[in-house]
């Protein structure tokens, strides 16, 4: 009989940990506290939208909140998501929808870990 193994996948999260750390001596506990939350409502809106967006085809506007998403990203530090979410960009140039669905799947794993991340050193730091 065959055995059935489930995967799952992980992969670890790049946190630049001193960019949120210059957030904090730039613009001091509460102000940094202010973008970074902010940041992650953003980031975590424009996930659920990137998966909207591909359920519904749209890969143009897809393409679109993959770029935002990257921006927003990379200025509180997290390195791995912005490169994920330019793979995924890279798929919908390509036109090739497994890519896309794959990279999207692999884009909302990492976010969900990234915020994770960036809210327990958020919790750390204040």
């Amino acid at each position: 009989m065959d055995e059935i193994i489930k995967l799952i996948p992980q992969e670890r999260v790049q946190l630049n940990a001193r960019e949120v750390m210059q957030l904090y001596t730039d613009l001091g506990p509460h102000g940094a506290e202010d973008v970074l939350c902010r940041a992650m409502a953003d980031l975590a809106q424009r996930l659920q939208r990137c998966e909207a967006l591909f359920r519904k085809g749209e890969t143009q506007q897809l393409r679109k909140q993959a770029r935002a998403l990257a921006a927003v990203a990379r200025q509180i530090g997290m390195a791995s998501l912005a490169a994920v979410a330019g793979h995924l960009m890279e798929a919908v140039d390509r036109g090739d929808p497994v890519a896309q669905a794959a990279t999207l799947a692999r884009l909302l794993r990492l976010g969900a870990q990234s915020l994770r991340e960036i809210w327990d050193l958020q919790d750390l730091s204040v």
